[in-house]
């Protein structure tokens, strides 16, 4: 568990802040209030991020391994 904290910490870090910096700079532009319409809206989508990697992410994971397994059932059918 504490693994997957620290990684959704960083993870959700890295990933807001690029994707909230380049929207931002995009739709508003490099005004004098970028850093303060950045900061909030990266602080927005960081605990939204966390929170997704935390509670949703092994949800997904379960999902895509039922997803793979029944694939290669159907891949073992073929055969």
């Amino acid at each position: 568990m504490k693994h997957r904290l620290i990684f959704a910490l960083i993870m959700a870090m890295i990933t807001t802040s690029m994707i909230s910096f380049t929207l931002i700079a995009i739709n508003v532009g490099f005004t004098t209030r970028f850093i303060p319409i950045w900061l909030r809206s990266w602080s927005i989508s960081y605990v939204l991020a966390v929170l997704a990697m935390l509670f949703i992410a092994p949800r997904v994971q379960v999902l895509v391994g039922f997803l793979l397994k029944k694939h290669l059932i159907a891949d073992e059918d073929d055969n």
